[in-house]
């Protein structure tokens, strides 16, 4: 087969884009070896994680993509609309970055002449390939998520980010088939669109090998009982509001007992610390070291051996409800979750699992409280609905999406 050129292009906002393209990248390498040459185009952290990954740097494409601007919880949608026209926070103008995006995207593909695109997040990137007749897939968890009434105002938006994800060739739901769709109240897809929506399964990470010696944190971790694993993810605006609600919830006096272990995803070594019951604060070393019976462990950044031993030891997870965050612990490990969302499209997925007894939603401080003592009453029940979810969960994403990209391939003549 004549070398084909995949173009790859992955929305900046949060991590989760580059993570899925990543599990996809690897299967694709795998599978398709050297009958392929993928391009990757980003900006920001993303284009830097790109760099910092691949050797060949003339595949990686800095092109500077249109993002929201952060606020105190989420984007800040002032900001974001002042910034439309006015340049805010050393951001140019919105109007011309779109310009300038739609362009640079135009010209890559002209230059490369890519024989398939596939996009994660980028909408515009679907529009270039339709004009240019080049076959694309968007892969997605969400399509016109339900809006809760405080966003009613995000409509207009929503409306023409679904009309260019349409616009894609296909269009892969990295998720289970319904169902058991954790983001189906993200999707609500018209009849018109359903004959080119395949739901492909979880782009899981796969079984975590654990190869490495025990670490402090984990023999730390490995003989304690019933505690839980309160997670620190997305970009910053959404870290600093789930730090700070954590931080609220933990002072309240119902909470003095409840052991947890909190991950900030941040690689900062001076987060991490361990506060004992006997209310001093040690470090992990000599926690560990001291057999220091504890209470609360603050860790900056796990590796996947430490992250996996978490998952596998802890009683439940509380969450912002982003997918594949939701995916690895529901479906993977079978373990309930609490769910605090930031976006609508957490809010639709944590009622979602609400909805199936596997999670609770919380939107307070006093319902997250609730939300722990809840679980540790009925967690039989939670493990009886686990089980059953976890028999239809599915984690062929990346191969099936690879055994899709390789039949469209296929299908294109020979240049």
């Amino acid at each position: 087969m004549t070398m084909k050129k995949i173009g790859g292009f992955i929305y900046p906002w949060g991590n989760g884009h580059f993570t899925r393209m990543m599990h996809l990248d690897k299967v694709i390498r795998e599978t398709m070896k050297n009958d392929i040459e993928i391009h990757y185009s980003s900006s920001g952290e993303i284009y830097q994680k790109l760099l910092k990954k691949f050797e060949e740097k003339r595949l990686i494409h800095n092109i500077d993509m249109p993002i929201p601007i952060d606020g105190k919880k989420g984007p800040s949608v002032f900001l974001s609309l002042y910034n439309f026209l006015l340049p805010v926070k050393d951001r140019a103008p919105l109007l011309s970055v779109m310009a300038n995006y739609l362009r640079s995207e135009g010209r890559l593909y002209d230059n490369q002449k890519f024989n398939l695109i596939i996009n994660d997040g980028d909408v515009g990137s679907n529009a270039i390939a339709k004009r240019r007749n080049v076959d694309s897939i968007f892969i997605t968890n969400q399509f016109r998520p339900r809006l809760w009434a405080s966003r009613f105002y995000l409509y207009p938006g929503l409306l023409y980010i679904s009309a260019n994800i349409a616009k894609a060739t296909k269009i892969i739901v990295a998720d289970s088939a319904p169902p058991n769709t954790i983001c189906e109240y993200n999707l609500n897809f018209p009849d018109k669109l359903k004959e080119k929506v395949i739901y492909a399964g979880h782009f899981s990470n796969g079984i975590v090998k654990h190869s490495e010696p025990k670490s402090d944190f984990e023999r730390l971790i490995e003989t304690a009982d019933n505690f839980g694993y309160w997670m620190i993810t997305g970009n910053k605006s959404t870290n600093e509001i789930t730090r700070s609600t954590y931080e609220k919830i933990f002072r309240r006096s119902e909470m003095d007992s409840e052991r947890r272990i909190i991950s900030h995803a941040r690689k900062d070594t001076s987060l991490d610390k361990v506060l004992g019951k006997d209310g001093k604060t040690y470090s992990i070393a000599e926690a560990c070291e001291k057999r220091i019976d504890w209470i609360q462990i603050d860790i900056g950044f796990m590796s996947e051996q430490e992250k996996d031993n978490v998952l596998n030891l802890c009683k439940y997870a509380v969450i912002n409800g982003s997918h594949t965050a939701m995916g690895e612990i529901l479906g993977g490990k079978a373990k309930p979750i609490i769910g605090i969302p930031v976006y609508d499209e957490h809010t639709n997925q944590i009622k979602w699992a609400q909805d199936r007894k596997l999670g609770i939603l919380s939107t307070s401080i006093k319902n997250t409280i609730k939300a722990v003592s809840q679980i540790h009453r009925n967690y039989n029940k939670y493990q009886e609905n686990l089980a059953e979810f976890c028999r239809n969960y599915d984690t062929n994403g990346t191969k099936n999406t690879v055994k899709i990209i390789s039949e469209m391939l296929k299908d294109q003549k020979e240049l």
